[in-house]
């Protein structure tokens, strides 16, 4: 049973570095795994596993998740985790190493945390982690969608009217549902007990969420999950789970392409059945989805939207939603 004194924040900071493509097909995946780790010690995390596939390697992180594929960078990291530690050092080895001289997209974002006041000064508060970002970035736009006094989501990006032009930039798509006081009973799987560690993601439905999905993922100790999937052509899922009572808390990433997300979002929402959740969807011009698609219906099942709110940017659209479930009211 855990003390009255114990926390987890797993609310991630999500940061995702896109370079612009040169003419000699440099590949950020020629950098080695002891430069990342040499990267990631500075955030405060490690690398537990890695698997690969023919377009990113995906690294399972003590705190989350990393994903580098030919230009893109990921890494999403949870606790108290340093993420902004991270940039000077990757922003280098991208030039030295890949010959990737120019930024064209950068976003970072994560939701408002629970306890900011546990996280270390550069993470304490969004304007704090503005200002960073601003010593290294060009053009930079911050935002803060949802309610400033309940759940809310901060966003950083570029905001460069000559990122790639629509037509001439490859389709790209990301969906984040960010969930909230869990169900109990569904977070017994992810609790240390007898289950074998490979069995959970039968168990729970995480296998079915999107057929084809390699997974690898861990167990921590005494409780905690997290999920890397690979699929074709540089898609890509995360899960992450921390499931005690008081703070629990999963969050599901995936760019994998398709024109309505609605099942899938039943089908994630059926596996750790929320009290409440945020949702986001950023498209650009050349993706398949619809930004106003049935992703963002007014109802799910027993959940009620809240807010709904849309942004263009240069090259993306950005939709962002949260709900909760509908309290019933007593007879």
């Amino acid at each position: 049973m855990a003390s009255n004194n114990h926390f987890f924040e797993g609310a991630e900071k999500l940061l995702e570095v896109w370079f612009l493509r040169t003419e000699d097909g440099q590949d950020l995946r020629d950098i080695a795994r002891e430069d990342w780790e040499e990267v990631l010690k500075t955030v405060r995390c490690q690398i537990i596993s890695t698997m690969k596939n023919d377009s990113q390697d995906a690294y399972l992180l003590s705190e989350s998740s990393m994903f580098v594929s030919d230009r893109r960078f990921i890494l999403k990291t949870c606790g108290t985790t340093l993420l902004h530690n991270a940039l000077p050092l990757m922003l280098d080895l991208a030039k030295k190493k890949c010959g990737f001289h120019v930024v064209e997209d950068i976003f970072y974002s994560r939701k408002n945390f629970m306890r900011p006041e546990l996280q270390h000064n550069m993470h304490r508060s969004f304007e704090e982690e503005v200002i960073i970002l601003e010593k290294l970035f060009e053009d930079g736009a911050a935002y803060c969608l949802g309610r400033m006094n309940g759940d809310c989501w901060y966003l950083y990006t570029t905001n460069n009217p000559d990122s790639s032009k629509p037509g001439q930039a490859e389709p790209d798509q990301t969906l984040e549902i960010l969930m909230m006081d869990l169900e109990p009973d569904a977070m017994k799987l992810f609790h240390k007990n007898s289950i074998d560690p490979a069995e959970i993601a039968k168990l729970s439905g995480i296998a079915d969420l999107e057929p084809g999905t390699i997974i690898d993922d861990f167990l921590f100790e005494p409780c905690g999950y997290s999920m890397n999937g690979l699929l074709p052509d540089g898609a890509y899922m995360n899960i992450h789970v921390t499931p005690e009572k008081d703070f629990s808390y999963a969050s599901f990433e995936t760019n994998v392409s398709k024109k309505s997300y609605a099942n899938l979002v039943k089908r994630v929402l059926n596996v750790f059945k929320p009290g409440r959740f945020v949702m986001t969807l950023f498209a650009n011009m050349t993706s398949e989805v619809y930004p106003g698609d049935s992703t963002f219906e007014d109802k799910i099942f027993d959940y009620q939207r809240q807010d709904w709110q849309a942004s263009k940017f240069s090259n993306y659209y950005l939709t962002f939603c949260n709900y909760a479930k509908v309290k019933t009211k007593p007879s």
